[in-house]
């Protein structure tokens, strides 16, 4: 007899069913065996099967052919989430588990030699794919049913251990579904704990990252140390539009694909915010391995990918987010095969204007020579600079502004400028597929979208000829002019926002020269 059970194994963040199938023969020796293109951790879960099994009251037997296939068999397979499918296919003969409740339930979980099972990682998507196929019930680690239960159309069924997963699939044990709790994670989790008013002075970059958020435009900002580079660009995600149940349950599947989520943070309801240490290697930033993981480009999916001095970064690693940037998708070939994460981020980069932090400032000397300043600078590369839309100085503050009590903008009012801002970019893009801001709009949408008053054209030819911009440039300043025009509720962009674009050009102007 051959029982079968069915399970998920993850590729990128996504899920794809498999079949487990377990064939039992006659023999005077023992032998279990795992095919199907698995990886060290799946051979490796015949052991914890058999100790498993015995320990939690089932037969085990001592000799005999044992084999498992996981189908199809020319997907690679990784991770201990096959254990408990593998031991229940094993065990369903012999305890009479009806094979139609087998077939109507997906099933996940590592399994500890006792029996317990353990969490693991990817559930949301195992989750989406076993509602895709038409399952009724997902069987899951008692500490994952938390974070699977946001999939609504399917039973979610947390079970603790070995045993009790049988009692349960042989209608012995009743266990009550995990009850749908997306709205009510997305409200617990939709706190960020900071605020845009905790800022002091610098108008300028509030402004910048107003214009930014509103219009999905990348951001750099330039300034010595000790100004509020990293405290600004944390706060950015609080002026963002909300997450939309949707955007969470996305976000959040790729955070447990990549082993991220625990008991204490079981859904992602805020925009993420990550920041790689300089020294990150490619496969960090982009995803990588074997079987790919996310890196911190799809970390950030929805959210504020910060790079805090972007300088100091790698040059090859700096390069290969030039393609995702204008993609919005990561795409990794490897042996095993090729997989496409979601990239879609605001892209936010810090620098000092040298090494020492201090060229230009009033207060301290630079000790930097032109050619050290200068070779400091080209660690950005052009290319990659031309697709950050905003270069914004951020300068030292005035001590007085350092300690007035004169009340700041909070989030929340911003957040409202750039939700109406956001509001009239997607009724400007209804039916261009995949454009939702002002950012990702292609050479057609600009030439469509971003008509110039006289005297704004006059302003921007002028300023193309003058300070010699690229053609890239140029198509980033009108997508900034456009988003400007939006915050001030205008149809037609006028010379004080191309002025403003071209102000928003720093390294193009001055530092770069």
């Amino acid at each position: 007899m051959i029982a079968r059970t069915f399970s998920a194994t993850l590729l990128g963040v996504n899920a794809v069913e498999v079949e487990i199938e377990c064939h039992e023969a006659f023999g005077n020796q023992f032998r279990m065996t795992v095919v199907g293109l698995p990886d060290t951790s799946v051979k490796e879960a015949r052991e914890r099967v058999m100790a498993a099994v015995h320990n939690s009251g089932f037969y085990m037997p001592t000799s005999g052919y044992i084999t498992f296939n996981i189908a199809p068999a020319d997907l690679r397979k990784e991770g201990p989430a096959f254990d408990l499918p593998l031991a229940i296919s094993l065990v369903a003969g012999r305890e009479r588990l009806p094979m139609e409740r087998l077939h109507e339930c997906s099933i996940v979980g590592e399994l500890a030699l006792d029996g317990e099972i353990r969490p693991v990682r990817g559930v949301i998507a195992v989750a989406l794919e076993a509602r895709s196929k038409g399952r009724r019930q997902l069987l899951v680690p008692k500490a994952s049913a938390v974070e699977a239960s946001v999939v609504q159309g399917i039973e979610v069924i947390g079970v603790g251990n070995l045993r009790e997963a049988v009692e349960f699939l042989r209608g012995e044990k009743a266990i009550a579904p995990e009850p749908c709790r997306a709205t009510e994670l997305f409200q617990a989790h939709a706190d960020y704990g900071i605020d845009f008013d905790e800022v002091k002075g610098q108008q300028d970059a509030k402004r910048a990252i107003e214009v930014a958020v509103a219009g999905g435009h990348n951001l750099l900002f330039i300034g010595p140390p000790g100004t509020g580079k990293s405290m600004l660009a944390k706060r950015i995600p609080t002026i963002m539009p909300s997450m939309s149940e949707e955007e969470a349950i996305e976000a959040t599947k790729i955070h447990s694909a990549g082993g991220l989520l625990g008991t204490d943070k079981s859904f992602i309801a805020t925009r993420p915010f990550r920041a790689p240490h300089h020294t990150i290697s490619d496969a960090g930033l982009l995803g990588g391995g074997s079987n790919p993981a996310p890196g911190e480009v799809s970390l950030a999916h929805h959210g504020v990918l910060f790079l805090d001095e972007l300088p100091e970064f790698r040059r090859s690693t700096l390069e290969v987010m030039r393609q995702p940037l204008e993609d919005g998708k990561v795409t990794i070939a490897r042996a095993a095969g090729t997989v496409t994460f979601p990239a879609g981020y605001l892209l936010v980069g810090a620098m000092n204007p040298c090494p020492c932090g201090y060229y230009g400032s009033l207060k301290r000397e630079c000790r930097c020579g032109p050619t050290l300043i200068q070779k400091y600078r080209q660690k950005i590369s052009g290319p990659l600079l031309d697709r950050i839309d905003l270069h914004v100085d951020v300068p030292n503050i005035e001590y007085k502004e350092l300690i007035s009590k004169e009340v700041t903008e909070n989030s929340a009012s911003v957040k409202e400028r750039v939700e109406n801002a956001r509001s009239r970019q997607r009724d400007r893009f209804t039916g261009d597929a995949g454009i939702h801001t002002n950012g990702g709009m292609s050479s057609r949408l600009i030439r469509k979208h971003c008509e110039l008053d006289a005297e704004g054209a006059g302003y921007l030819e002028h300023a193309m000829v003058s300070m010699n911009f690229s053609a890239r440039a140029h198509d980033r300043i009108l997508k900034v002019a456009r988003t400007l025009a939006d915050l001030a509720g205008l149809e037609k962009i006028t010379g004080e926002q191309v002025l403003e674009a071209v102000n928003y050009r720093t390294l193009d102007r001055a530092l770069w020269s």
